[in-house]
């Protein structure tokens, strides 16, 4: 052990570690949820480049010996690296409003610094985590401003997950595109469609939402580095505040901009609600189709088995032979804490009294966890699940052919009451549609069968979209809402 000091007094210390007094009373003060700082691993990368950033500027501007600040950046550049995680052992939860995790990345970077100039870790006369790492600077705007780059940082990962899953249910949607099945609203049948307008219908909302976090995103690039404890800057030069975020930027290679007003910036947190919102949004979407998957799967004799996803593991220690949808379930779950951990960085946003929102560390942890959670179960919903989906096709068909659904298709050439009746009718006496209006005479064969095949829009004159699809009409300008383009066709 090392006896360290400070103004509270004397602490011993781990001699091997590279964190101080300041981080081994928050160590003491905060055994909250066992998670540790280090496993936020861009909030980590983060921090060491706004250290970085303080760091050159410092060095530039003579508020820092050069032999001290060179030596604080290569240490920055190795916290950077991921070498170190293990020595962020302050837990993510913690009271300071982030202050323990700034000061357990001052000691860090510190105590490398001094091993890097030849003095035994703890020797802070030397290398001052506070007086030289920390110069110019307040956990009130660092720990912000790592927070808004962390999440930039873990977003691109999500980003190209999503992207990926989207191009997979794009590549199923392809691949069923021609298996006609019934659409469903309430639970009900509903109207014609297909088995691959639905999958890709799944891949065009994903790329959807990846746009809105995109958008949501840009609000993060928006900090205050520079603004000190309250926005008015205290203790910083002048000439650092002006440079130190163009610094940043060249580290980090984000283009981050400097906040309108820093005391406004110094406890605003709206961005972080809206990037929280997006995460929700995204999360609750992708849960949806997690459930349309495990209902449309469900059976596989007695549900609906439309689609047979891939068996991952046995579903049951009683039942043989039972296979559950584990992979959708976990996404579920996944969309459940997203969904609980908007609600904590409402909350914690609400409560940031005055000056300063104290409660920044369950934001940073809520918003962290939810893009890691996420990105991790898109990255499992695509490779153990959606890539592998099989369409049962004979069984789609052959209901697709009895379903009552067939009547909206024929709204245009026989009218809506015809079509209930015949609807009506259908399900009274288990015969299909199309067959009763044949054998009444209402339909030529030929018709029929064009409706029910997969160019049943250019047999009968009519636009359609895709297979055992119904026609799509658009009105002519001018015309009015009620007026049917190219209505001579029928």
């Amino acid at each position: 052990m090392r006896i360290e000091q400070d103004s509270l007094g004397t602490l011993a210390v781990p001699r091997s570690a590279l964190w101080g007094i300041h981080t081994e009373r928050a160590i003491l003060n905060f055994p909250i949820s066992g998670i540790q700082l280090g496993t936020h691993r861009h909030l980590v990368r983060a921090l060491a480049y706004v250290k970085k950033a303080a760091a050159l500027t410092n060095t530039e501007l003579c508020l820092i010996p050069a032999d001290i600040g060179h030596a604080i950046v290569a240490a920055c550049d190795t916290v950077a690296s991921g070498d170190v995680d293990h020595a962020f052992p302050v837990d993510v939860i913690q009271g300071g409003a982030g202050t323990s995790t700034n000061m357990n990345a001052n000691e860090v970077i510190a105590n490398l610094a001094l091993e890097a100039l030849g003095h035994p870790r703890g020797s802070y006369d030397a290398v001052d985590p506070i007086g030289h790492v920390n110069k110019c600077q307040s956990t009130n705007d660092v720990y912000p401003t790592a927070v808004r780059l962390a999440l930039v940082f873990a977003l691109e990962d999500l980003l190209e997950r999503l992207a990926l899953l989207s191009a997979a249910f794009a590549e199923r949607g392809r691949a069923f595109s021609s298996i006609p099945k019934v659409g469903r609203t309430q639970l009900q049948d509903a109207v014609p469609m297909t088995l691959g307008q639905e999958f890709a219908a799944f891949s065009v909302t994903l790329e959807e939402d990846r746009r809105r976090l995109r958008e949501a995103a840009a609000l993060l690039l928006e900090c205050s580095l520079g603004a000190t404890a309250i926005g008015t800057g205290i203790t910083a030069d002048p000439l650092y505040v002006e440079r130190v975020i163009d610094k940043l930027s060249a580290v980090s290679g984000v283009a981050l901009v400097r906040a309108h007003d820093f005391v406004e910036a110094t406890w605003d947190t709206g961005a972080f609600m809206t990037f929280s919102g997006a995460l929700k949004r995204t999360a609750i979407k992708l849960s949806k189709i997690c459930s349309d998957l495990r209902l449309l799967s469900s059976g596989p004799q007695t549900g609906l088995a439309e689609i047979r996803l891939p068996p991952r593991q046995a579903g049951s220690s009683i039942m043989p032979g039972k296979v559950n949808p584990v992979v959708p379930e976990v996404i579920n779950q996944i969309a459940f804490f997203v969904a609980g951990a908007d609600v904590t960085v409402t909350m914690a946003a609400e409560n940031g009294q005055l000056q300063l929102n104290a409660f920044e560390p369950a934001i940073a942890h809520a918003l962290l966890q939810s893009v890691s959670w996420l990105t991790n179960g898109a990255d499992v919903l695509r490779d153990l699940c959606v890539e592998g989906i099989e369409a049962n096709e004979a069984l789609l068909r052959s209901r697709a052919r009895a379903s009552t659904a067939q009547a909206t298709a024929l709204l245009p050439l026989l009218g809506y009451a015809v079509a209930a009746d015949l609807a009506h009718r259908a399900l009274a006496s288990g015969h299909s549609v199309m067959d009763l209006a044949v054998t009444e005479g209402l339909l030529l064969p030929e018709q029929a069968e064009a409706l029910m095949a997969s160019d049943s829009g250019h047999k009968l004159g009519i636009s359609a979209p895709s297979a055992w699809s119904l026609p799509v009409y658009h009105s002519r300008e001018g015309q009015g809402s009620g007026c049917v383009a190219d209505s001579g066709k029928l």
